[in-house]
């Protein structure tokens, strides 16, 4: 009796463990297309639709990880958005943003993440960070007819050290590769920036050992000094972060200059605040409207924000 027992339970858990094991199976083959029918954002970040090596350096391959509107075809002129992710120019990944990707191919943007060297991985120092981002984005361009994408409609994003690339791509000089096609401009028509380090945060993670400081600090001088005519820009920040006071006076300086630049805080919160829930959500909502008002995206936001992820206006100073 007791050996029947004995058998019946191994047969049970072998059945449990065979059913579990299907579910897990299940659920991320329809988790991509049912998010980006819905909008929905993801719970976990999704896998790109195609990745392309965008530039071969000493230190190996750079890829640009692309996310397609189930629609997209080749012959489609829409806006694109490239996203470079934070750590600091020494680490990082793309899969950063591949979350907030999938809520905008949704809205039918053709999203890239793009990497780019950086010191841990590569031994390299701030001056191939930038050199990378510029290459990326002219990249994208060159071949936007390929994918899809208006080249002349190109936005720029990221957070931390991405955000600064962001502002950095967007300078009519910078440190560019020495093959990079000169006649393409890497500067985006719209940038979508979530805490961007400027100023000391910036100019202390330059090795003087692995570049050529003094040179390198002359070719981001603009990154602090807001440019005539510099594309629209929008700004995330939590208040307890330390990066925030810099940003502000380059947004303050912007609008002077007549340069739309919008500032957006969340109260209390630190560096990051941006990557998870509700503030994921919170920061695509204001910056899909702020897409929408460039006639980049069509319509309301989709996604749903918590009541009481809020954030306030600073610049300009608004309800």
């Amino acid at each position: 009796m007791k050996r029947y027992i004995l058998s019946i339970s191994v047969v049970l858990i072998v059945l449990f463990a065979f059913a579990a094991a299907q579910g897990q199976e299940s659920a991320p083959q329809q988790s991509q297309r049912s998010r980006r029918q819905t909008g929905a954002p993801p719970v976990t970040p999704p896998q790109p639709d195609k990745s392309l090596v965008f530039k071969k350096t000493p230190q190996g391959e750079l890829k640009v990880h692309f996310f397609f509107p189930r629609d997209c075809k080749p012959a489609d002129r829409r806006p694109g958005i490239i996203f470079w992710f934070g750590g600091g120019f020494v680490g990082g990944s793309p899969s950063q943003f591949y979350a907030k990707s999938e809520y905008f191919v949704g809205r039918g943007l053709v999203c890239a993440a793009a990497e780019y060297r950086v010191k841990n991985t590569h031994g390299t120092s701030l001056d191939k960070c930038v050199e990378d981002a510029r290459s990326a984005i002219r990249w994208v361009k060159q071949h936007a007819r390929e994918y899809g994408i208006d080249p002349e409609k190109v936005i720029a994003s990221g957070g931390s050290a991405g955000g600064t690339l962001s502002l950095l791509v967007a300078l009519a000089t910078g440190p560019d590769a020495e093959d990079d096609p000169r006649d393409i401009s890497p500067r985006p028509c719209a940038m979508v920036l979530f805490n961007p380090a400027q100023g000391e945060a910036v100019r202390s993670r330059i090795d003087p050992a692995l570049c050529d400081k003094p040179r390198l600090l002359e070719q981001i001088a603009g990154l602090d000094r807001p440019q005539p005519g510099q594309p629209p820009a929008i700004v995330f920040f939590g208040t307890a972060d330390r990066l925030l006071t810099p940003s502000q006076e380059f947004c303050r300086k912007a609008i002077d200059m007549g340069n739309r630049c919008e500032l957006w805080t969340a109260e209390a919160q630190s560096h990051g605040f941006f990557n998870r829930s509700p503030w994921h959500e919170a920061t695509l909502f204001q910056a899909d409207r702020f897409l929408a008002s460039l006639g980049y995206l069509q319509g309301e936001p989709t996604i749903k924000v918590d009541k009481d992820a809020i954030l306030k206006h600073q610049l300009p100073a608004g309800p």
